[in-house]
């Protein structure tokens, strides 16, 4: 639903100020297609959380199993980067299938594949089967969540994208975290922390996944999600296949030709290669330093406050990017966003206290958050319809490439308690010399627009809005 390709008009997520009507909450969850959409997405994701425990705990909180920062490190670059190296080439197939297609089949393969991973936490067997499907099954899971991204300009308007991408991207987050929080709870209440009690609560994943299918399937016609019909190649599978790497390549040109888009995206990057060495950190303390002699239902519930701390930073960032991303731009909320927490990893990581860490993960939930939104909707806009499906898997491919580069960095680094203060420092210094790389080559790109708008006015003028804000991106001060 995007306007004109000449008079397109650069998204909140990329720009400054811009106006704030019909911006609303309410005018998004008016537009049926995306109620629908989100209700699918909403399915899928509690499915995630309640499969991605029972895998989680069978391996990192289970007295039978020992888990060293290295072996965490691996166990989360096993599960990620095999879609991650070949998310760019699926991409191009999001550009050319159904999405509808696409994301009703990945929730039927889910469902399936679910089945025996579940059986084999149960028994406890951990070999190269259980590695493989479980590749398959959190795959599946990020070709979908590339594919709905893909097709979510397609049930709102543009100027919506900001409200809908806070909206369905929190909101799945916080259903995702509740699964994980959820069985963190049932541990807390008696649930045993085996390889049968993790079982017992994953065994609701493959209906959360054929909910979520059946939802899409009989919501949208098969062209009604994109790609856009005047997009769609007319050209065979195996021609297809061939020319992967050429349309990938496209896909990597066509982010770099657009700075609003480039730069927010590579910032994120950034941003989640520090996450990777927080998120294990925090895993290592709950692991190991706060379980009381050996207690992992104690640690498992306290994993679970944190997940807690997490959701709520993560429902604030939905409830006030959208207003400040209007105010005073994406570009800046996202350079608030990141120096904001290099002082936070300084304030609270550091002492890396029980008491103190829960704050540290609530503002790193909600500056991730805040900065996935604006990443999001500046994809949305800033790449055609043609290219989008390639741009998000790109997006989704350096999403997890950069965690797992973060994990395995901060396992060569920490010991198994996960408190080291040289690392912790280093990252909060990292953070503020990304802050200050972002700044200053995001407001280049902003002053750019500035200059480049007058002389387009002209050329423009017949198939321009009537409104003053032409670039939100070169709309500030």
């Amino acid at each position: 639903m995007s306007s004109h390709p000449g008079c397109r008009r650069s998204p909140v997520a990329d720009g400054d100020r811009v106006p704030g009507r019909r911006h609303n909450l309410v005018t998004v969850l008016r537009q049926r297609g995306f109620r629908r959409l989100l209700a699918g997405r909403l399915a899928a994701q509690l499915a995630d959380g309640l499969f991605q425990a029972g895998l989680a705990g069978s391996v990192l909180f289970n007295p039978e199993q020992a888990a060293s920062p290295l072996a965490i490190a691996a166990a989360f670059a096993v599960i990620l980067l095999p879609y991650s190296l070949i998310g760019p080439y699926l991409g191009v197939f999001l550009d050319r299938w159904s999405r509808r297609t696409v994301i009703v089949l990945a929730n039927l393969l889910r469902a399936v594949l679910a089945i025996p991973v579940i059986a084999l936490i149960w028994t406890g067997a951990q070999g190269i089967p259980f590695l493989f499907m479980t590749l398959l099954v959190i795959g599946l899971g990020r070709l979908f969540l590339a594919a709905v991204s893909a097709a979510l300009p397609h049930v709102v308007e543009d100027r919506q994208l900001v409200t809908a991408n806070a909206f369905a991207n929190t909101l799945g987050s916080i259903v995702f975290s509740a699964g994980l929080g959820g069985v963190a709870l049932l541990v807390l209440l008696g649930l045993p922390a085996t390889f049968h009690g993790y079982a017992s609560v994953a065994v609701l994943a493959p209906l959360g996944y054929a909910l979520s299918a059946a939802v899409t399937r009989w919501s949208y016609n098969p062209t009604e999600l994109g790609p856009d019909v005047r997009h769609r190649h007319s050209t065979t599978l195996r021609g297809a296949v061939a020319e992967v790497g050429r349309q990938t390549a496209n896909g990597f040109r066509h982010l770099a030709r657009r700075p609003p888009a480039l730069y927010p995206l590579a910032a994120q990057s950034v941003h989640r290669v520090f996450y990777g060495v927080l998120a294990l950190a925090v895993t290592l303390r709950y692991r190991y330093a706060f379980a009381e002699d050996g207690d992992l239902g104690g640690s498992v519930s306290g994993i679970g406050g944190a997940f807690v701390t997490g959701g709520i930073g993560i429902l604030v960032a939905a409830l006030i990017t959208p207003a400040i991303a209007r105010r005073i731009g994406g570009r800046r909320w996202i350079t608030l966003l990141l120096a904001v927490t290099g002082v936070v990893v300084a304030t609270f990581g550091l002492p890396a206290s029980s008491t103190l860490l829960p704050i540290a993960v609530g503002w790193v939930a909600l500056a991730s958050q805040g900065t996935k939104i604006v990443v999001d909707t500046a994809l949305q806009h800033e790449c055609a319809d043609e290219y989008r499906g390639r741009a998000f898997s790109i997006n989704d491919t350096l999403f997890n490439l950069c965690f797992v580069v973060g994990t395995y960095a901060g396992a060569l680094a920490m010991p198994d308690t996960g408190r080291a203060p040289a690392v912790m420092t280093a990252v909060a210094l990292g953070y503020a010399a990304v802050t200050v790389w972002f700044a200053v080559v995001s407001g280049r790109v902003s002053r750019a627009a500035r200059a480049v708008i007058p002389a387009a006015r002209e050329t423009l003028r017949p198939c321009m809005p009537a409104a003053p804000h032409e670039s939100r991106w070169a709309s500030a001060r």
